[in-house]
């Protein structure tokens, strides 16, 4: 990979299926349940509401799945790098038992899924890891490892992987998976559809009356009337509990380019030294070369140069895949909850028919079907086990954890009051691929 990285669109937008936009809603509209957000929570919450009977209006301000679903590095795991000793820490062992088991049924969910409707989005089964190259952390993977083979997954303390650099120790997960998020989304959408669902692109949701029944109102004017509503926009587009407040927004960084299929780490792979390091390959058309993903660079959004930590990601990509022909590099972005688990369920303390997804704290995927499926049980009436660990009205786990909270509230005011005091360029002076914040 070489430098001076050119930003691109994102290498699972430019091979998903085409297709014309969906249209805009543009008349009012009676449903059970209207879904706003068309990523991975809000389609797989729309889809299983439509298995279960319910008729499902999804609202989406642009494409399906081409928000941030489509930026992931599309790792499908149970393994969220180094969760499950603090789990067992913050929740007690049941806490870290239910983050597993809700997070390894939802991938097993989504292995069925694309058996049953055939969805051709590259699936793979491998093995994911954790690993450090500096001895001094060694403990705290053994620890993480201890602890998620306590929590019931097939997980290990290892120190040999496929990557082509020796490492100090890693936790490994066996059995998990790795796909083409946006294709396999494409397909939920489709069936979803074919079952009666129904989807608008195009339509920005503005208003939000709760009430019995709720109502959705739309940039254009349209009313979608629902008896429940489920808001899963990454980011909540209607903070009414405050979640503000618990959430921290986080950028990353994506390089990708073309290997030697005999040259496949052959697995996931995830630190957290260096300013975070991600490792994967996908296949390709030609079966001679996989694509390799990289991704780091973790950072606040507005803060430092881009480029500059775009080039030090290809540098670290170069040094140790030397040889790789980069075809794209782009960003995402995540969410993360100051209490470490993800906040799906009633909007707010006295939410009776309006629900939430947020806060996967990078790991959104499997995050997101846990909430799809989490979410038609709360609107269906069934009981689920995991409810009250992923309730976003829990307090006590947010009170226990009041540094990272107030960290992250120090940081909000500090751009509040920093950004305002600092000059800004002319837009003038901005280079294409470059963004400021003007007046």
């Amino acid at each position: 990979m070489t430098q001076n990285v050119q930003v691109s669109d994102s290498y699972w937008l430019q091979t998903a299926p085409g297709g014309a936009p969906r249209p805009a809603l543009a008349e009012d509209l009676d449903v059970d349940v209207a879904v706003i957000g068309a990523g991975v929570a809000g389609l797989s919450a729309a889809w299983e509401l439509t298995r279960a009977g319910r008729s499902v209006a999804v609202l989406e301000a642009g494409r399906v799945a081409a928000g941030v679903t489509g930026y992931t590095s599309a790792k499908l795991t149970v393994l969220h790098t180094l969760v499950y000793d603090r789990l067992r820490r913050t929740r007690g062992p049941e806490g870290a038992r239910l983050y597993a088991r809700s997070q390894s049924e939802a991938i097993e969910h989504a292995a069925g899924i694309v058996a049953e409707l055939g969805i051709d989005c590259d699936w793979e089964t491998r093995d994911a890891y954790t690993y450090v190259r500096d001895p001094g952390r060694v403990d705290e993977l053994r620890a993480e490892a201890a602890a998620a083979e306590e929590a019931g997954l097939p997980a290990s303390f290892v120190t040999e992987t496929g990557l082509p650099f020796p490492v100090a120790g890693a936790v490994k997960v066996t059995g998990q998976a790795q796909f083409h998020p946006v294709k396999y989304l494409l397909a939920l959408a489709a069936d979803l559809e074919a079952r009666g669902g129904r989807i608008f692109e195009g339509t920005t949701v503005q208003g939000l009356d709760e009430g019995e029944p709720c109502r959705v109102r739309t940039e254009a004017g349209a009313t979608v009337t629902a008896r429940d509503v489920v808001v899963a926009t990454h980011y909540p587009i209607f903070d009414r509990a405050l979640l503000f407040a618990r959430l921290s927004p986080r950028r990353e960084l994506v390089v990708a380019g073309t290997v030697e299929a005999d040259r496949d780490v052959d697995g996931m792979y995830i630190t957290p030294e260096e300013n975070t390091r991600s490792v994967r390959t996908a296949p390709l058309a030609d079966a001679g070369r996989r694509l390799l993903v990289v991704t780091g660079e973790h950072f606040t959004p507005g803060t430092g140069d881009t480029r500059e930590r775009f080039e030090t990601l290809a540098a670290w990509a170069d040094e140790h895949f030397p040889g790789v022909e980069r075809t794209h590099a782009w960003a995402t972005q995540d969410i993360d909850p100051t209490d470490t688990v993800p906040m799906v369920g009633p909007l707010h303390p006295g939410a009776h028919h309006t629900y939430v997804a947020t806060g996967f704290g990078g790991w959104g995927l499997s995050g997101g079907m846990m909430a799809g499926r989490l979410l038609t049980a709360q609107i269906t009436g069934e009981e689920c086990a995991w409810s009250g660990l992923y309730d976003p009205r829990r307090l006590r786990t947010a009170v226990r954890e009041a540094p990272a909270l107030l960290k992250t509230q120090a940081e909000v005011a500090r751009h509040f009051v920093g950004d305002r005091l600092r000059p800004t360029p002319p837009v003038e002076a901005l280079p294409p691929g470059e963004g400021a914040v003007v007046r």
